[in-house]
């Protein structure tokens, strides 16, 4: 009998000790923590949030902590230039996702890269929340390093999820006057070549109110060598902005501006399928095989390429207006490639209009 009440005493003890044995087992669990810089209007952010972060977050639960960092608030932008720094980076796009002393960006690499390191640095034990200064400001409180006394520990606390689709909100939230903060010396320039092209565009429609006064200038003079020459040049950096967003990798940019941004943004593809810098690639084609056929071909189809040639320089100059019209009042950044094509397809529009406007002359003395 006193055999058996000793045995059930050493059961009951057992059991006792297993929540505490299990809450211990999973303190000891090692914890990746990382910090992803993201912005709301960032479609590749959010690629990478829903289809990369969240499921690892899923599956690997405590054991994984991220934190999501609004680029596009004040204290986020300080906190992405104090990691810019960190990394010896003059300037840097999102989604920029740092862990350790490692960092990734883009939709590539991020989701390509982070689930091995995730299970590299949980097998090693865990790691820490980057080195980057402020930002132990901005962790939330059951991220801080546990206290070492088990008397001053506060009760414990389910972690609140550090990225999660409530954290991403509408940039309607935003006026325009603080889109335009975000870059003000790129977006600055950005209007002023906006101006510059509504002064050409109006220059150029005043120009065809008056079809009598055209003077006789054609493509086949030795000055229109000019407009292939410029094409190519456009064609360069069509290429660039198409690869970069085919590819999805980082852009190289300027000191002015930040191209990644805009790049990244939604309205970097035509109705949200077609690259804009592959249709602008299509343009620069289009119009290096119309200005050869102005050139060579015989009187007739000359004409009529002509006409085509301004009709796709004048297009491509408006919808140049609408794209840097969005860089700094809607998307809040600037991209250098994209003002430099937007010059050069204003600068192809001006040199067309001449030749177009005695095109148009002599249909209509014909028709006279």
């Amino acid at each position: 009998m006193k055999k058996n009440i000793f045995l059930a005493i050493i059961i009951l003890f057992v059991f006792l000790l297993l929540p505490t044995a299990n809450i211990h087992a999973q303190a000891d669990l090692p914890v990746v923590n990382a910090v992803l810089f993201y912005s709301p209007t960032c479609p590749h952010c959010h690629e990478v949030i829903n289809n990369t972060l969240l499921p690892l977050i899923e599956k690997y639960g405590d054991q994984l902590q991220v934190i999501g960092v609004d680029v596009t608030q004040p204290d986020g932008q300080k906190l992405f230039l104090a990691a810019l720094d960190k990394f010896k980076l003059q300037e840097g796009g999102v989604p920029f996702l740092v862990i350790a002393d490692t960092y990734l960006v883009g939709s590539v690499d991020i989701p390509a890269q982070f689930p091995v390191l995730v299970e590299s640095y949980l097998k090693e034990g865990g790691v820490d929340f980057p080195d980057i200064p402020g930002l132990s400001d901005m962790l939330p409180p059951t991220a801080t390093p546990a206290p070492t006394s088990a008397a001053s520990a506060p009760a414990p606390q389910a972690p609140a999820p550090t990225v999660a689709p409530p954290v991403f909100t509408s940039s309607a939230d935003l006026t325009w006057q603080q889109r335009f903060a975000q870059d003000r010396a790129g977006n600055s320039l950005a209007v002023i070549f906006l101006l510059v092209m509504f002064v050409a565009a109006a220059w150029t429609a005043a120009q065809f109110a008056n079809l009598k006064s055209a003077k006789e200038i054609s493509l086949k003079e030795n000055w229109a060598w000019i407009i292939p020459i410029l094409s190519v040049v456009g064609l360069g950096v069509a290429g660039y902005l198409a690869y970069v967003e085919t590819a999805q990798v980082k852009a190289v940019c300027g000191p002015v501006g930040d191209c990644n941004t805009v790049q990244q943004s939604e309205y970097a593809r035509l109705f949200g399928i077609l690259p804009i810098g592959v249709m602008g690639l299509m343009g620069y084609v289009a119009i290096l095989v119309s200005w050869f056929a102005a050139r060579f071909a015989r009187e007739k189809i000359s004409a009529w390429a002509t006409l085509l040639l301004f009709g796709m320089t004048a297009f491509g100059t408006l919808f140049s207006i609408y794209l840097t019209f969005l860089e700094p009042f809607v998307i809040g950044a600037t991209c250098a490639w994209c003002l430099t094509s937007a010059a050069l397809m204003t600068a192809l529009m001006l040199m067309m209009t001449p030749p177009a406007k005695a095109v148009l002359r002599k249909i209509g003395e014909k028709s006279a």
